[in-house]
């Protein structure tokens, strides 16, 4: 079984190594990744969807801003999200379904606050048939 994600030690930061059989897998298995530092991702109900799109670029342009929207999603408009529905991602951009809830601190746990996603060792690349990226969050 391919292991999603893990998470990586880096001074200062969080970081995460993460797999998917294809770029939209790795970029859902990214938004996943990410809530997972975040809140106890468990008691997120995925009762509401959403959509995302971002513009075209670089693919690791797009991963990074692909995570800043959800970061923002969660810092400026509450919401907790579980499930991440990929259906476009290539350098034209991305578009997506995510589904979460409003936080409620009743219900969800915090757990590591992210200041922001970085660049720094970002990397997205096909190794054999499995997409891999690496990416650092400042927190």
């Amino acid at each position: 079984m391919l292991e999603k994600y893990e998470f990586i030690n880096h001074t200062a930061d969080i970081g995460i190594k993460v797999k998917g059989k294809s770029l939209k897998d790795l970029f859902s298995n990214a938004g996943y990744a990410m809530f997972d530092i975040l809140v106890e991702i468990k008691d997120v109900k995925p009762e509401e969807n959403l959509t995302i799109k971002i513009p075209g670029g670089q693919i690791e342009d797009i991963l990074a801003d692909w995570l800043r929207e959800l970061l923002l999603k969660f810092n400026i408009d509450g919401w907790v999200l579980k499930v991440f529905d990929v259906y476009r991602v290539d350098e034209s951009g991305l578009e997506a379904t995510v589904k979460g809830e409003k936080m409620d601190p009743s219900r969800h746990r915090l757990k590591t606050e992210i200041k922001a996603v970085t660049y720094h060792n970002l990397e997205v690349y096909k190794n054999g048939n499995i997409w891999k990226a690496q990416i650092i969050f400042d927190v």
